[in-house]
């Protein structure tokens, strides 16, 4: 009767091992970033207000000739937006 006491515990351990994430998701589900629409626009112009700073900076002291051409058009991308 120990054994089975014994493996009982260790296959519990193990199968909780294993769904972990599950079970954290269930108990705790992430909370929602943006709650208004608002909050959502604020969120993507700060993320792309971000993702200019660092192309600016990117660009160094030898300004465009810095950036490929992938970043390059981006740049153009998000400065249109």
């Amino acid at each position: 009767m120990g054994e089975l006491l014994i493996l009982g515990i260790i296959i519990a351990v193990v199968l909780f091992f294993f769904n972990r994430k599950g079970i954290k998701n269930k108990f705790f589900p992430d909370q929602q970033k943006n709650y208004t629409i608002d909050d959502k626009f604020n969120s993507d112009k700060r993320d792309r207000e971000k993702e200019i700073d660092q192309l600016l900076s990117k660009m160094g002291k030898n300004g465009i000739n810095d950036l490929s051409a992938k970043d390059r058009k981006r740049l153009d991308e998000l400065s249109k937006m």
